[in-house]
This record gives C-alpha cells, structure tokens and sequence, in this order.
C-alpha cells in the first residue's frame, strides 16, 4: 500500500474563536500523468483489494486527496472504480466552527454523484487547480470575496457576520464599535471583551477612561465633546454644544417672551401669579453667591440652575450680550433686589437652551406660587416634588403642542408662536422629561413620582388643597 500513501494528502481547517483559518487544498483532479507501469497491479483482484484498502483507511483518517493517472485508458472499469472512491474522497468535513456572533454550525459534507464542484459565487464548476472550501461550499480563490470590499479574501483567516465573509480589517471596521468621543477603535478589557460607557439617553458611546481625563461635556445635553468638535466655552466655564447654542437664552431681555409663555401657561391651569416677580439671568457665580444669600431652600446637586429669592439682595445679572450668538462677551450690571413681597426674584442660569430654561422657569415659578398663596413650609421632598411636577407638565405641553416661545429679536414685548422646531430640539424636549423622570434622589426624584402620581389621581389643584391642609401628598 505505499502507492497509495502517495496519493492521499489530508486537508485540514481550523477555526478560530470569531474567525475561520482556511486552508486552500489543491485541486485533487489536476496532477500530471504517471509512466510508470509497476504501479499497478497485473490483475483485477489486486486491484479490487488495493480500491477496498484505500477506502477503508479514507474513512478512518478523513479528508484526502487522491492522484489518479488521467492517462490509463485500457481499463475503463478500473477507472470508473478509481472516480467512485475520487467522489467520495474529495469531500472535506470540517470540525464545528463558532462564528464572532455566537452561533454555532455544523457544516455538511457536499456529495456530487458526477464528482463536480460548483463555486458558491460565480455557479460554474470548478475544474483543475486551486478552491476553497469554507463556509460549507467551494468557492474559485478569486470568488471568495469580502462582503464589504468586494475584493478576494487570501489571507488565511477571515471572519464572518450572517454567513457573508469579510476581512479581519473589514470585519472590524464595520462591527467593532468606535468611541464617538475619539473616534478610535474602543479597546478591550483585561479579559478581551469590548468594554464601553454609554449615555443612558443619548447613547453617546466612549472609551470608560474619557470619564476620568477631563474630556468637557455640554453643560445643557451631557454629552461630551468629540474629538472633531469644538464646544463653545462661556464665560463662566461652562461648555455648550453647538446644537444646545442653536436655541440658547443668552441674557435676561431675550428671556422676558419666556416668562410671559410660562406665566400664560399658568394662567391656563387657573394658578395666576398677581405680583410681578423679576426675572433674571445670571453667570454661575452669580447664582451661587445669591444662593449663599438666602436663609431658607434646597439646591439641586450637583449645579443650582434656578432659585427663586425671598431676600433683598444685589445681584450681577447678565443684561445684553455683544454681537452674534457665538460671541461671548457679556455685558453684566447690578440689579438691587427689594422685598415688596414673599419672593424678590427668580434667578435663572444663562445660556441653556430655551425648553431647559423655561422647564427651570416653571419650576421655580411654582416656588413663587405656593410662598404667594401662603402655604406652609413644606417638606423638601413635597415642594421640590410639586415643583417637577409643574416642569414636566409644561415640557410636555410644549412637545404635544408642537411649538415654541420665539425668540426675543422679534419681539420683546409679546409672546411669539412659532413652527415646530427641529428635530434635535424634540429630542433634547425629551431628554429633559427624562432627566425628570429618572431622577433617583429622594427629594426631586422621588417627590416627583409622588406628586405626578396624585395629581394623575386626583388633579392639579384637588392636590395642591390637600398639600396646603396636610402638608403633603394625597394617598
């Protein structure tokens, strides 16, 4: 039997976790012809036991590849013998092979009675020379393409995705994630998986260590800033997105249309504040000075973005900016605050954009109602509570609606209605609701959930009775 030691060359395939390491094996029908007449035996029963032997130890070692002589034409049935063991020799079955996304296949062996191959991509059959055999087909070397790039696919190892090839270097660039604040590849973990943060609304992915090297994000939105773009910086060291700039109040003439939106709305819900408060809109140290002012109130952490004042106070108040909506050369002047009633003023910060100032607006005007009204002193959670609730409400009016307050440079002395806005301006609308909504602190959180939740069961006002009777929420 060492003729046949000769004629048989194993083709192996071995599969990697996530990618395939092919092997291309040599065409089993394309060999050169054999003059040598010893080889073969002088009689059929020797031949008959040589076929028997050969098929036997096919079966026991696998894939093979037989060398047959194309040239010995005096014995037909020896050769039809000799295509009958090629046909069954020439199938190569792979182990089980684990694809990047988890599934788990088992290729089955393709048996062609006339001992063709047809390739998977081109369906015309392979003849003499190299293929491919993957992917439970065979392929011509020059059809096994990637699905991306459409090029030929030689390297020994390629990966997969929905039964459709690609390079390593495609496969990646198509599939593993990329840091939207880099822009880089997101590296692996200790443990090789790909590890990543992402906003819980914005689904802004990035690299976990952008959390810890003072990449800046948009004080309105959240998101940090990209690589490729540049936030525009304030005067008090905020950053802000060039999206949240785009619908940005920037001093307290371009918000007075705001108030006048946000008291109509109160008017609306039959709770019409009769004195008139100030507004205004200040820098951040500005706010936090006159916070440090007050006796009494509860400050959302980790940045105070509206209060509503019940002390006479200075304070430094941003009245007009120069030039364009980029330009950020604010002009600031002292506004003496006297007590004449329970509230002196509401404090805004500058420079958010309009529905996140006016939510904050509508919040601290709530304030000012129930101190207006006469209500008790309230526990944190339920005045902060009631507060949300009236923010939530008033966004949502807004999105429902389909419209927004214009800005001040139309008119400064009337409301302005105009179109819907666009669609970054809902989704921000949104994210608002939900920054609401999923607050987890027990004072803003979690009175409002308690307060939305009366107010659904019993009403707007029926609720705010029982709060100014009890001090709290209905049951």
């Amino acid at each position: 039997m060492g003729w046949l030691s000769k004629i048989f060359k194993g083709s192996s395939h071995k599969f990697s976790e996530g990618h395939y390491d092919s092997s291309y094996a040599e065409d089993p029908n394309h060999y050169g012809p054999s003059t040598s007449g010893d080889v073969w035996s002088e009689n059929d029963e020797e031949i008959d036991r040589a076929i028997a032997e050969s098929l036997l130890e096919e079966s026991q070692r696998g894939n093979r590849v037989i060398d047959r002589d194309s040239q010995l034409e005096e014995d037909e049935q020896l050769a039809r013998a000799l295509q009958e063991s090629l046909n069954v020799a020439n199938v190569e079955s792979p182990p089980h092979s684990r694809y990047g996304h988890g599934n788990i296949y088992q290729p089955m062996p393709m048996y062609n009675p006339l001992g063709s191959r047809i390739c998977a991509r081109c369906y015309t059959e392979i003849g003499y020379g190299r293929f491919l055999n993957c992917l439970n087909a065979v392929w011509h070397p020059e059809c096994f393409r990637c699905h991306s790039c459409n090029l030929p696919i030689s390297d020994n190892e390629f990966s997969t995705s929905g039964n459709y090839p690609y390079h390593k270097a495609c496969y990646k660039e198509n599939y593993h994630p990329k840091c939207d604040v880099c822009k880089h590849f997101i590296p692996t973990n200790p443990a090789g998986l790909i590890e990543y943060r992402a906003h819980p609304f914005w689904i802004q992915k990035y690299c976990p260590f952008h959390e810890h090297d003072n990449t800046p994000r948009c004080c309105s939105c959240e998101r940090m800033e990209p690589l490729d773009t540049k936030y525009v910086s304030l005067n008090d060291g905020r950053r802000l997105c060039l999206e949240c700039l785009d619908t940005a109040v920037m001093d307290t003439y371009e918000c007075q249309p705001l108030y006048l939106d946000i008291q109509e709305f109160y008017e609306g819900l039959n709770m019409k504040v009769e004195q008139q408060v100030p507004l205004l809109l200040v820098e951040r140290q500005a706010l936090n000075e006159a916070r440090e002012g007050e006796r009494n109130g509860h400050y959302h952490m980790p940045e105070t973005r509206g209060l509503c004042l019940s002390e006479e106070q200075t304070i430094s108040t941003v009245r007009r900016r120069n030039g364009g909506k980029r330009n950020m050369n604010m002009v600031t002047e002292p506004f003496k605050l006297s007590r004449r009633c329970e509230v002196t003023a509401i404090l805004i910060l500058y420079g958010l954009p309009r529905l996140l100032t006016g939510s904050i607006l509508a919040h601290e005007m709530m304030h000012a109602w129930l101190r207006l009204k006469g209500y008790r002193t309230l526990s944190q959670d339920v005045e902060e509570g009631i507060c949300q609730v009236l923010a939530h409400m008033w966004l949502s009016s807004k999105l429902m609606s389909g419209s927004n307050v214009a800005s001040s440079s139309s008119s400064a002395s009337s409301v302005l209605k105009r179109g819907t806005g666009t669609q970054y301006e809902k989704k921000l609308g949104e994210f608002f609701k939900h920054q609401i909504e999923s607050d987890i602190s027990h004072v803003y959180g979690d009175g409002f959930r308690a307060g939305q939740q009366a107010v659904h069961k019993y009403g707007l006002l029926s609720t705010l009775n029982h709060i100014q009777m009890t001090g709290c929420f209905p049951p």
